[in-house]
């Protein structure tokens, strides 16, 4: 035994302990050496008596020489503060993590990761206890510390497994519940850092930062034809009429507590259902410190946030969602993670999951840092949190936050704040390469799963196959779409004809890309105020406005989203530090506007016209385009059989009586539909028990007919 070596131990700046604790051979005698800082007396028990060990060393080193090497594993009884307890020495124990998983992790390949790093429950070499593995390849150490130690780095220190970067160590005796951090110390400058660990499943409530070992789950799911029937299904032609949802605040109890999963899933669920919602999406689950973040500043990339409860509370709510058929969607944020000095920033005293250059490795407008994805562990750590909440939580989709953030090396920077790619561009080559994996995984591994792209570019394919060049999404938000429809509602209608232009060039590249229609909570947020609120007028046009903006969304092609509070007019701008402001559904005109959007949801879902061919040309046709100066639009949505509806809105308060336009089937055309009914606080103008279509041509079509279009209003005509 070197000086240097016993001093590197009691220093806690050794990479493996293994190598001079616990049970090994000197002279050909066995030799056990025990390390506990604050111990006063330690013994090893044995079948046939006791052994104490001799204190070597005053900061806690213990050490029994013997003639014969006793039955592994150990079990030592420990003194300590005037206190007697019994442990089993961790350093008996061999190494946890096989050689194959160590290279698929170092590949970036190691897709279900979260069931090797982190922290488990096991029963090692017939022993119970708790299994820790983490990366930190620029450590000299890492320690487990806890209530468990006294937070003390020198007592439970980790193997590092060769060059993979990865430590390990297997703790007896601990159980699910206990808090635990990694104590890292860094090679190059000897900064010691203590660190929540990235693949943690279940963290402590905030304020505190601690990761807890997760509780092995006993939740049964009860969702297997909803995954049989997700996996055959034809999504490209099916409903998707998706309810965003902030957990924290769609509602709340009168004492200012949050509504649990539980809570939620016996209160939305069906809700929604009455709604007629196919989908629901929850802003970020993942655990995260600061509630003013929404979710989007992840600190545990595999752990539902404890604010609503357990994983297992979680999956109820999902498996509630499933068995009332309804899609659950989980906004998943790979762009992006905060700098807490607790979390991933510097993980292992280096930039391992960032940049160190500030130019690539910084979001100057979130403050946070951007992963490198050009590193395969980093890339696989968010290919393994996809993972997760697909296979573990049966998410149905990940809609991935902030993708143009992620494509473009000077997104938001000015010339000399960013650095090109290795060809003088300015896309992100590696993260291009993650989010190609990451589509392409989910896809293959998860049938019927679908992933959803936030991007506010031009970027061409988004939602196109990986194999015809595309990034490999399901489907991409249409902001344009949402910019220029909200851009021109908000206008005062006299001002509305000179703006026609808004609504009738989203046509031009409709169909470029698997679009969503999306009224996000991007849109009601940071002074934007409520979309009823960005409506002109007095309360009546305001409320019409906002009908009408609904049955032209729920019309157009794509499939929809809309934010919580808005399928009633939700008045005030969102506040995620209190609930909707449900009490206005005891006025008629928000009771109207839900009423409105309820009945709205429901013929989405059961026309086949109006979601068949979303994202197809043949499902769309003008009527009429050209007549901006009545601010009046209508089209044609067709199902795969050809089968038509007439859509014919009035963007303008004053009614359209007597208004003829093109028709394509002769016949008794009904009016299944009208924004501005009685029912929803309108004017109750319409066209009555039905239209005759008239054989004059008109518009290019064969047929015609003489309606009535409603002040501020929309009108759904289906052929009887």
């Amino acid at each position: 035994m070197s000086l240097t070596l016993l001093e590197r131990i009691l220093q806690a700046r050794h990479h493996d302990p293994f190598s001079f604790l616990g049970l090994h051979s000197e002279g050909g005698a066995p030799i056990l050496r025990v390390l506990r800082p604050h111990a006063e007396a330690v013994v090893m028990l044995l079948a046939d008596g006791e052994q104490p060990l001799t204190l070597k060393d005053k900061r806690g080193l213990f050490e029994w020489r013997g003639k014969q090497a006793p039955a592994r594993p150990i079990r030592l009884r420990v003194q300590e503060d005037g206190k007697t307890f019994e442990i089993t020495d961790p350093y008996t124990f061999p190494p946890m993590l096989g050689e194959q998983e160590l290279y698929l992790f170092n590949e970036g390949r190691l897709l279900e990761a979260y069931r090797t790093l982190g922290s488990h429950v096991v029963n090692h070499e017939g022993v119970d206890g708790v299994g820790f593995a983490v990366w930190a390849p620029s450590a000299e150490r890492v320690s487990v510390v806890g209530q468990f130690n006294r937070w003390d780095g020198r007592s439970h220190m980790m193997r590092v497994r060769g060059g993979s970067g990865v430590w390990e160590l297997f703790i007896p005796g601990m159980k699910p519940g206990d808090l635990y951090k990694y104590e890292i110390r860094n090679a190059g400058s000897g900064e010691i850092r203590v660190k929540a660990d990235p693949y943690g499943q279940c963290f402590e409530p905030r304020p505190g930062t601690a990761a807890v070992v997760p509780q092995p789950s006993s939740f049964e799911w009860h969702d297997g034809d909803w995954l049989e029937t997700r996996a055959k299904a034809d999504w490209l032609h099916a409903p998707f009429n998706i309810y965003e949802v902030h957990a924290g605040s769609w509602r709340r109890h009168p004492d200012g507590r949050y509504y649990s999963y539980r809570e939620l899933a016996d209160a939305l669920v069906p809700y929604l259902q009455d709604m007629n919602y196919s989908h629901v999406e929850f802003m970020p689950l993942t655990e995260h410190p600061l509630d003013e973040s929404w979710g989007y500043q992840t600190t545990g990339y595999f752990a539902a946030t404890a604010r609503f409860g357990t994983v297992d509370d979680l999956k109820y709510l999902v498996d509630a969602c499933h068995r009332a058929g309804l899609g659950v969607i989980l906004d998943w944020v790979p762009g992006h993670f905060p700098m807490d000095d607790w979390a991933l920033a510097r993980f292992d005293g280096s930039a391992l999951y960032e940049h160190a250059d500030p130019r690539l490795g910084v979001h100057q407008d979130w403050g946070t840092h951007i992963f490198n994805y050009g590193r395969n562990e980093v890339k696989g750590f968010l290919l393994a949190s996809a993972d997760f909440w697909l296979r573990e939580l049966h998410f149905d989709g990940l809609r991935v936050d902030a993708v143009a953030s992620m494509l473009y090396l000077d997104y938001s920077r000015k010339a000399g704040e960013w650095l090109p790619n290795k060809y003088g561009g300015r896309e992100n080559l590696e993260a291009i390469d993650f989010l190609r994996e990451m589509n392409a995984m989910v896809h293959e591994r998860y049938p019927g799963a679908l992933t959803f792209a936030e991007e506010s570019t031009a970027w061409p394919m988004v939602s196109r196959p990986t194999y015809v060049g595309g990034l490999g999404f399901s489907m991409k938000w249409n902001m344009g779409w949402m910019n220029d429809t909200l851009n021109y509602i908000s206008l005062d209608p006299i001002y509305r004809r000179y703006h026609q232009n808004s609504l009738t060039f989203g046509q031009l590249y409709a169909y470029s890309e698997n679009f969503i229609l999306p009224f996000s909570h991007d849109e009601v947020v940071h002074g934007k105020g409520s979309l009823l609120g960005k409506m002109p007028g007095d309360a009546w046009r305001q409320f019409a406005n906002l009908r009408l903006l609904s049955a032209y969304q729920m019309t157009n092609p794509g499939k929809k989203l809309n934010f919580m509070g808005n399928e009633f007019g939700q008045g005030r701008e969102w506040n995620a530090g209190w609930e909707l402001d449900w009490g206005l559904l005891q006025s008629h005109w928000h009771e109207g506007v839900q009423h409105c959007q309820r009945d709205l949801n429901r013929l989405y879902r059961h026309l086949p016209q109006l979601h068949e061919l979303d994202f197809n040309h043949d499902g769309f046709a003008w009527i009429d385009c050209h007549d901006a100066d009545q601010s009046v639009l209508s089209y044609l949505r067709r199902d795969r059989q050809g089968r038509a509806v007439i859509c014919a809105f009035n963007f303008t308060p004053i009614p359209r009586d007597g208004y003829r336009i093109g028709c394509p089937a002769g016949g008794l055309w009904r009016e299944i539909f009208n924004s501005d009914s009685e029912w929803y606080g309108g004017s109750n103008a319409g066209n009555g028990a039905g239209l005759l279509a008239e054989e004059q041509p008109w518009m290019g079509f064969g047929h015609s007919l003489v309606i009535t279009l409603p002040p501020l209003a929309g009108i759904i005509l289906s052929l009887d």
